[in-house]
């Protein structure tokens, strides 16, 4: 098995999104998703997959997990359900799981490391990340970075390891 790394930006309440879309417009944070992603394989769910602007990720292999049988999407794996994407997978050295809300869930128990991004503030969110068990997960490093002109927030990178 992969180290598996679930990386998530979330605000205060722990929300994700709302609409499909994020909750707000950090250009670091984008970078830094990018950052730590590129040359892995990235897993997530059909809803993610279809909140992205242009498609498959580029320079990562992309896999999605869908109910819908048959379903192609270019660029990407497609599979049924979250054992078959960590199959897939089984050889790499680290995969990240990028959402939504309900492949967060399942994969949490199989984790090794949370990237996560905290932004100060609350937003109007229909999809929330699973609660952090402090008895499981211990904060490694917490970067903070302050509001400025590129942006509106302030938030914080923050790692978590399995004890």
């Amino acid at each position: 098995m992969p180290n598996l790394i679930l990386i998530v930006a979330m605000d205060e309440m722990q929300g994700i999104g709302n609409k499909g879309q994020l909750l707000c417009y950090l250009p670091n944070d984008l970078k830094h998703f990018k950052q730590l992603t590129t040359g892995h394989t990235v897993i997530m769910g059909r809803k993610t997959y279809d909140s992205l602007p242009n498609g498959a990720l580029p320079n990562r292999r992309n896999i999605v997990i869908s109910r819908q049988k048959d379903l192609r999407i270019a660029k990407c794996d497609v599979v049924d359900s979250l054992d078959s994407a960590f199959a897939l997978c089984s050889s790499d050295e680290e995969v990240f799981v990028i959402g939504g809300a309900s492949i967060y869930s399942q994969s949490l128990a199989h984790a090794n490391r949370l990237e996560l991004t905290k932004i100060d503030g609350r937003f109007e969110s229909d999809v929330f990340f699973p609660s952090i068990d402090k008895q499981i997960w211990r904060c490694e490093k917490e970067e903070k970075h302050s509001a400025d002109d590129k942006h509106k927030y302030s938030y914080s990178f923050v790692t978590y390891l399995r004890k």
